[in-house]
């Protein structure tokens, strides 16, 4: 069985290992096993990591139960610890989506605000990593794309860092059981720049932030989305016909990237809010997002972002941020 997985995983490694980095680069890969815990990390170039040799003993490693990972960067030569420090380039950004995997990744690929993934992990079911092959980024833009598409997307906000690892696709994820096996999509070979990304923190539920808290008696000290929240939530109590305040809003904010999309999703994540308050059950929060948006929205993606859209809601009363 061992053999078998080591003949199935090499060539998938491979290939993602020899898209992912430059001949002579320097790689990490690093070992971890659940029980008992264990980290063995690799610090190594790539010719050396391609060889079938290495490949096999991985496969090795992998069978019995150490998940396999690899740093999302290349190192500086001689590095002998994947520190922030020995990261040599940016060579990717990426998203981990831990939670409604499938909806986030249809609402991802869908959108305008970002170009499409060059690479798109599926480590366990409806959890995924996603890649972006990037050039001219310094460590500073990266890690501030990072926690935009994070707060976008519904990624996991504590990936942000230049030295993060990924799974290795080919092999096994030892974190379930049964341990499913990594796979991995390329959509597309593109090169990604600064300028593909139009990420704008406003469209990140996070930075709607304390104007519901603060009050209106300080809206002198809120930013332009704290209000633009603030005023969604409040006509919206009132009865207001929420496509009516889209284009309002939309026609308003003229100065975001793409403004219709910032509209839509402000005034229907303050719906979902104000419904959730309610009572209202999610089922029915989704249903009725649906609706709002089917001439709007195709129908594949429009389903997917209400349930991303209503869980979004659901997450942010939890956490106690909006009155």
């Amino acid at each position: 069985m061992a053999q078998l997985e080591s003949q199935t995983c090499i060539p998938i490694a491979a290939d993602f290992l020899t898209r992912c980095f430059a001949p002579g680069e320097t790689i990490a890969l690093l070992l971890r096993r659940e029980s008992p815990a264990s980290v063995l990390q690799r610090i190594i170039r790539l010719e050396q990591a391609l060889s079938p040799r290495y490949l096999g003993w991985l496969a090795h490693e992998n069978a019995p139960g150490a998940n396999v990972y690899v740093a999302a960067n290349p190192l500086h030569a001689g590095s002998r610890k994947r520190t922030k420090d020995s990261i040599a380039v940016v060579r990717h950004l990426y998203l981990d989506i831990d939670s409604d995997g499938d909806a986030r990744l249809t609402a991802l690929r869908a959108s305008q605000l970002v170009p499409l993934p060059n690479v798109i992990l599926s480590t366990s079911a409806d959890k995924y990593q996603v890649l972006w092959r990037v050039d001219g980024f310094d460590f500073e833009q990266q890690e501030s794309i990072l926690k935009l598409l994070a707060m976008t997307f519904g990624g996991d906000p504590a990936c942000t860092d230049c030295n993060r690892v990924l799974r290795l696709p080919g092999f096994l994820n030892h974190k379930y059981d049964p341990a499913p096996l990594v796979t991995v999509q390329y959509p597309c070979d593109s090169v990604w720049s600064l300028s593909d990304f139009q990420l704008d923190p406003s469209v990140a539920i996070a930075d709607f932030g304390t104007g519901a808290i603060r009050g209106d008696k300080q809206c002198g000290k809120l930013t332009n989305s704290e209000r633009d929240w603030s005023w969604a939530l409040h006509e919206l109590s009132e009865g207001k016909d929420a496509i009516k305040l889209t284009r309002l809003l939309a026609s308003r904010r003229s100065d975001k990237p793409n403004p219709l999309y910032y509209a839509q999703r402000t005034i229907d994540v303050a719906s979902a809010k104000l419904w959730l308050d309610e009572g209202v059950p999610i089922p029915d929060v989704i249903t009725m997002l649906e609706v709002r948006r089917r001439f709007e929205i195709s129908t594949t993606l429009c389903s997917a972002r209400a349930r991303e859209i209503a869980a979004t809601a659901q997450r942010l009363i939890g956490r106690k941020k909006f009155a």
